[in-house]
């Protein structure tokens, strides 16, 4: 559909000129990227923003890079304070706007294009009063700087068609069912302050994005997105994933269910958005399972008691659940073996290739069928 467009600039120029935006970035020993992840912001063609610069006591030379910065820009400020982690960074920097809406910009990440002007025009085009959430897709970036970097879009592109404009989540679920990127949109700041939203303070990164991503998708029908990416996600190889993994194997359970907590303290009943919380769990443990094993101490009691948590309809359901992993749950649940064929998800899982195909690259469809295939029957819990 069209509507996903930003708005010609010729239009509503004055209301986009009279939003400032709050500029977070949350830090912690990122001095390799954090010069080009500044200037980004700063170079942005609209220019009525504050840089807040959170420093969550680096030990390298970020805190330097960063008053560097702000001693050549007004529009820059550096809050220096001991470590917290980043959920903390990121409240703290939110707590201290002064924006009439807020960004959060990781700063081994960078910005393109006129992603506020655009995303606020567009917002600004819709009916109805003014808009909680404004989203848009994004840059992947693997192997950032080295002769194998890959650079594709992200997997909601073209994925999020609502009806209309502003919508509720369930009208553009495609943006719970992928990466968690919090970091491609603007919040109303004063939406998050009458919804009293803010990240859990975790230690350490402790993927703070995850409660984050549902307190705020679920908890509006006025969000807005733009189908154009702009900002650029520097992505972890697939061995720092398995390796922080296997560092803390229960933390993408634990994450899991705070997200499973939240969307059961408001009530959500939407189908759609139900679908795709059971779709991360089951990821979730089976990211786990295929870190250390099923028998590794403590993980098959968290799986199974994230599976006893989601609806076995809305598992069978799952188009690219894997057989294995569904008998898996059945097992773990006590239900009887549902009888799946292995080639049940054929068709899902070609539809999947070739939209990858048609909207990445051959390249990543071809990195994406083999790590799928290094990896199903670990998370699976069968073993190799």
């Amino acid at each position: 559909m069209e509507a996903t467009k930003p708005e010609s600039r010729t239009s509503k120029d004055s209301r986009r000129f009279s939003h400032k935006v709050s500029v977070v970035v949350p830090t912690y020993n990122v001095e390799r990227y954090l010069d080009q992840c500044l200037t980004s912001i700063q170079m942005q063609p609209f220019a009525n923003i504050e840089v807040i610069c959170v420093n969550d006591g680096s030990t390298d030379g970020s805190l330097d890079i960063m008053r560097e910065h702000a001693a050549h820009d007004p529009r820059v400020r550096v809050i220096d304070k001991p470590n917290a982690g980043y959920g903390a960074a990121c409240n703290t920097g939110i707590d201290a706007a002064t924006g009439d809406y807020v960004a959060i910009v990781e700063p081994d990440d960078y910005l393109t294009g006129d992603m506020f002007g655009d995303l606020l025009a567009f917002a600004d085009s819709l009916d109805g009063g003014p808009v909680d959430i404004v989203k848009s897709s994004y840059w992947r970036i693997f192997n950032a700087g080295t002769p194998n970097e890959l650079r594709t879009v992200c997997l909601y592109q073209d994925r999020v068609n609502p009806p209309s404009q502003p919508f509720a989540i369930g009208d553009g679920v495609a943006l719970l069912e992928h990466h968690p990127s919090i970091w491609t949109a603007l919040y109303r700041k004063a939406f998050l302050d009458e919804k009293h939203i803010r990240f859990r303070e975790y230690p350490g990164a402790a993927w703070a994005d995850n409660p984050f991503l549902v307190e705020t998708l679920c908890q509006t029908d006025r969000i807005a997105y733009v189908n154009r990416p702009y900002y650029n996600y520097r992505e972890d190889t697939e061995e720092k994933l398995v390796a922080s993994t296997r560092r803390d194997p229960l933390l993408p359970i634990k994450r899991w269910n705070d997200m499973q907590d939240i969307v059961e303290s408001l009530g959500v009943t939407d189908r759609r958005v139900l679908s795709a919380q059971t779709k991360r769990g089951i990821n979730y443990c089976g990211l786990t399972i295929d870190a250390v094993g099923l028998d590794h101490p403590g993980v098959r009691e968290a799986v199974t008691a994230v599976y006893q948590r989601l609806d076995y309809d809305l598992v069978m359901e799952q188009p690219l659940v894997t057989p294995a992993a569904k008998r898996l749950y059945c097992e773990l649940t006590g239900r009887p073996d549902p009888k799946i064929g292995r080639l049940s998800m054929l068709p899902a899982a070609a539809s999947e290739v070739w939209y990858r195909l048609r909207h990445t690259s051959p390249s990543y469809t071809w990195f994406s069928i083999t790590s799928f295939m290094r990896h199903r029957r670990g998370r699976a819990g069968e073993g190799e």
